[in-house]
């Protein structure tokens, strides 16, 4: 019992291909990378955004504060 030696993965890895061929294996293994790329790809155009906003403060609240020391003089 506990884990798994190497020849357990292996005898896995033999009957999955037998079930499943080695094309529709290879199919899989494309459609999973893909996804993968897609999402990273994903995450790092999230990220770029939100830098944009913390380092130029939009026009509207830089006008405000302006309205606001003029009508303090």
């Amino acid at each position: 019992m506990g884990s798994f030696s190497i020849w357990h993965w292996l005898i896995v890895l033999v009957v999955v291909a037998l079930i499943f061929g080695t094309k529709r294996l290879r199919n899989i293994g494309e459609d999973v990378g893909s996804a993968i790329k897609g999402f990273r790809k994903g995450m790092q155009d999230g990220d770029e955004p939100q830098s944009q906003l913390k380092a130029d403060p939009p026009p509207a609240a830089a006008k405000t504060a302006s309205e606001q020391r003029d009508r303090a003089e």
